[in-house]
């Protein structure tokens, strides 16, 4: 460093000053031998590497700020991609309850008293309507008590399957992620013939990715591709897959 030179030759000017003023007043001698003790006191501040340990510290914390800079980035990012995800899941639940309104729609009422679904009671129907109908008017957890209740009180009713389907969907929306990855399971695990099978299969990656268990997600979405080729959760997979910003 240039620093130890030159307080090298000052403190041997101050010496040679110091020497000529032997005869001079006391006054001047005095100041001297000041200026040259806190020299000397600098000489070793710079000599024991002080500086050099400041400039280490401070180069320590720009790699901190730099380093705190890119997990902001990352987390803004995963974020933009909840929120997309989060809008594409409510543009996918009404899609698919305006096409199960249609096919109700289509299909001849049935007749007074009794179930319009082989296997199911009335009183079946009655309570899985209830919180379908909560479904659809967007009051989420409402529906979700209510499909939650249905699947422990009638868990052999042929409607089972797509109560603890739409539960899963119903915790998805209020992003309960590790419950809404439970119904998904389960209607796989319990129902893996049901007609609800492919969409928990998708919805159960997209519910994964949404935990940060984006292998695993992606992972199961292929899976979809693979078990239910023509399946329109399928499709849905396969777009998912080839754009991963949207997910």
């Amino acid at each position: 460093m240039r620093t130890l030179p030159l307080l090298g030759v000052t403190a041997a000017l101050l010496a040679a000053l110091l020497a000529g003023c032997a005869t001079g007043p006391t006054r001047t001698q005095v100041a001297v031998q000041h200026l040259q003790t806190r020299v000397s006191k600098l000489e070793r501040f710079v000599t024991n590497g002080s500086l050099v340990q400041l400039a280490q510290r401070q180069e320590a914390l720009q790699a901190q700020v730099r380093d705190l800079r890119g997990r902001v980035e990352q987390l803004q990012q995963a974020n933009r991609r909840l929120t997309r995800q989060q809008h594409d899941l409510y543009a996918s639940l009404k899609k698919r309850l305006q096409t199960l309104e249609r096919n109700r729609a289509a299909s001849p009422p049935p007749a007074q008293g009794s179930a319009s679904l082989p296997g199911v009671t009335s009183a079946q129907e009655k309570r899985y309507g209830q919180a379908f109908t909560a479904l659809k008017a967007g009051h989420y957890t409402a529906a979700a008590k209510g499909f939650q209740a249905f699947v422990k009180k009638y868990a052999a009713s042929p409607l089972a399957a797509d109560a603890e389907y739409w539960l899963g969907e119903t915790q998805f929306v209020n992003e309960n992620y590790p419950a809404a990855e439970q119904s998904f399971r389960s209607v796989l695990r319990q129902w893996p013939q049901s007609s609800k099978a492919p969409e928990a299969m998708f919805d159960l990656g997209n519910t994964l990715i949404a935990q940060g268990k984006t292998a695993a997600g992606r992972m199961m979405l292929a899976q979809v591709i693979k078990r239910y080729p023509d399946s329109g959760p399928a499709r849905r997979a396969a777009s998912a897959l080839a754009n991963p910003a949207s997910n």
